[in-house]
């Protein structure tokens, strides 16, 4: 579903991955962990096609990244690919319902069938009462669920989480990556989360140990 081959990626002299292999499957759910500077964020982002590769290949369901020019990247991102950021990212003079509609918008979709398929991921997630509010009306537990129902309106192939319950107290970490397992079980979709919580990190099918810009060890959870 996601390989990544003999990737490498330096900025300046200071080279951040030294050569990463990886290969995840469908609907796996896979921790990447490692202390602050290891490359995790790094290789996030170039499997998420936001940042490019000096070496090496990633591709996603048999597509090499690197063949597309911006224009079909661009497009192939905003279908196949969602993003759950550390702080959530919403634009704060939409409504909850307005902000998850927004990547479906963008790919041209219409308005009467986004807005029913956006309604039903805020029901999903628990957040159904807040369609109409917007994210300074809401708490940080319930802005990150709409970010979530956002990164899924879609329906992408692979979510990439970086730090996703970074800023949430305790309660709502553990009820973050909880709900990416019922995510996985619901939509079937395949999870890269990059976190610095071991203990959260050990709700995942696999942890990746990241040191020094390489993978240090593979650890069945």
């Amino acid at each position: 579903m996601i390989e990544v081959k003999s990737v490498r990626k330096s900025f300046g002299t200071l080279e951040v991955l030294k050569g990463i292999d990886l290969k995840i499957e469908k609907g796996e759910i896979v921790s990447v962990v490692g202390s602050s500077g290891a490359g995790k964020t790094t290789l996030l982002q170039i499997v998420g096609t936001l940042l490019k590769q000096d070496q090496g290949s990633v591709e996603i369901n048999n597509i090499n990244t690197l063949t597309m020019n911006d224009k079909r990247l661009s497009e192939f991102r905003n279908k196949h690919i969602g993003f759950v950021f550390q702080f959530h990212q919403l634009l704060p003079e939409f409504t909850a319902l307005e902000n998850v509609c927004i990547p479906a918008m963008i790919a041209g979709k219409r308005k009467k069938e986004i807005e029913p398929r956006a309604i039903e991921l805020l029901e999903f997630l628990n957040v159904r009462n807040r369609a109409l509010h917007k994210p300074g009306e809401m708490s940080g537990g319930e802005q990150q669920r709409v970010a979530v129902a956002r990164a899924l309106i879609n329906n992408p192939s692979v979510i990439l989480a970086d730090e996703p319950s970074g800023s949430l107290d305790t309660e709502n970490k553990r009820d973050l990556h909880k709900l990416f397992l019922s995510l996985r079980d619901e939509f079937a979709h395949t999870f890269i989360i990059v976190t610095h919580n071991r203990e959260l990190a050990e709700l995942s099918d696999r942890i990746i140990t990241m040191r020094d810009g390489q993978i240090e060890l593979k650890v069945e959870s």
